[in-house]
């Protein structure tokens, strides 16, 4: 299989490790070890204390497919598979499903393994583009106006990366049943799924719509615990299932066997999990928000929904990815430029889940002050 260089994480490579503020992260803050295992019931700290380093189920732990399964209304333990973040099961999902001559949609800007791995089956991609304009928001019309007779997959990221935007109930509903009448899988990337700004606009699963929809989770956006590498899909479908399950013996094949523990503890604390999350979230796009204020015209950004981050924009001469630059080599300072999603103008991803957000802000402000062209 060939494919096309990975542009944001080849920027996060260069830049991630030694920046000391990053304004751009699409995680939440990672939770400390013993913060975690202070939460843990006792039967998972028996887990945790009696755990021996072998091999793992390759679908999974049990107990923790059964917590996976709490998140959802209507899915049982033998409907998950975990795997290794959820950029395993976006990799393994699309090599199952498809393949050479068939049709898949997605939109963009969003993040490029969702259609780069579809496109290097041999599928052809459509991407449906998002735009300011509409407050970067999927409508179902947009989705029935890309459908082809040879569409096998709809790939939606909602809450959305790097906007920030949801999409509506009546949209939501409206695209699962599209993609039920159509015979398409409708693949739901719900990975920032829980940090609805406000909760009564958080949507229902894919999985919980539809038995023919696979909706993706994982623990490293709203739990803020990315460093476990523990993702998964809800598959209602036993045959896709098994054939998902199959071709995951030729990739991670099972978890790490600590972090599936780990993971647990977490899920079974959730509400704790969670409200933590928001409030670092919140937070930080309220001060966002207010520098946006401060710094009419020249910074801008349509106020996110849902989900971790945002796509501002700079109102400079300056190209955004030379601010970029500037930022990160003359003020320790990371923003993720929209040049790596290939979308045109001065747009960037900014990330609200660090806890250090404010002094990065602060920094990134006293740029904007100094800039020629502010």
């Amino acid at each position: 299989m060939k494919i096309a260089d990975f542009a944001l994480e080849r920027y996060f490579a260069q830049y991630e490790f030694t920046t000391p503020y990053i304004l751009c992260s699409s995680d939440v803050q990672g939770m400390p070890m013993h913060e975690l295992l202070a939460l843990a019931d006792a039967d998972a700290l028996a887990r945790w204390q009696s755990l021996t380093l072998g091999y793992t189920e390759t679908s999974g732990l049990p107990a923790l497919r059964a917590a996976i399964a709490n998140l959802y209304v209507g899915v049982t333990p033998d409907d998950v598979i975990t795997f290794a973040g959820a950029e395993e099961a976006v990799f393994i999902a699309a090599n199952v499903l498809l393949g050479p001559g068939d049709h898949m949609i997605t939109t963009w800007p969003g993040y490029q393994s969702l259609y780069e791995v579809g496109r290097a089956t041999g599928a052809e991609v459509t991407l449906i583009e998002l735009t300011p304009e509409s407050g970067w928001n999927l409508t179902a019309d947009q989705v029935r106006q890309a459908l082809r007779p040879n569409t096998k997959m709809v790939l939606i990221n909602t809450p959305h990366n790097p906007t920030g935007s949801l999409m509506t109930q009546a949209d939501w509903h409206e695209v699962v049943a599209l993609c039920a009448e159509a015979g398409v899988v409708l693949f739901a990337d719900e990975v920032y799924r829980f940090i609805e700004y406000n909760t009564h606009d958080r949507l229902p699963a894919a999985c919980e719509l539809s038995t023919s929809a696979l909706s993706l989770g994982v623990m490293s956006k709203a739990f803020g615990l990315a460093g476990l590498r523990i993702g998964w899909l809800v598959v209602r479908d036993a045959d896709v299932r098994a054939r998902l399950l199959a071709y995951k013996d030729y990739t991670t094949i099972c978890n790490s066997a600590p972090s599936e523990i780990l993971a647990l503890i977490a899920l079974r604390a959730a509400p704790q999990i969670l409200a933590r999350s928001q409030r670092i979230i919140q937070a930080n796009v309220a001060a966002f928000a207010a520098a946006c204020v401060r710094h009419a015209p020249v910074l801008s950004m349509v106020p996110p929904q849902a989900g971790s981050v945002a796509f501002a924009r700079l109102n400079l001469a300056t190209p955004i990815a030379e601010v970029a630059h500037d930022l990160a080599h003359q003020h320790g300072v990371l923003i993720l430029p929209a040049t790596v999603y290939g979308y045109p103008g001065n747009y960037f991803r900014v990330g609200f889940g660090k806890a250090d957000f404010a002094e990065g802000l602060a920094r990134f402000e006293a740029y904007l002050s100094t800039h020629p062209h502010a």
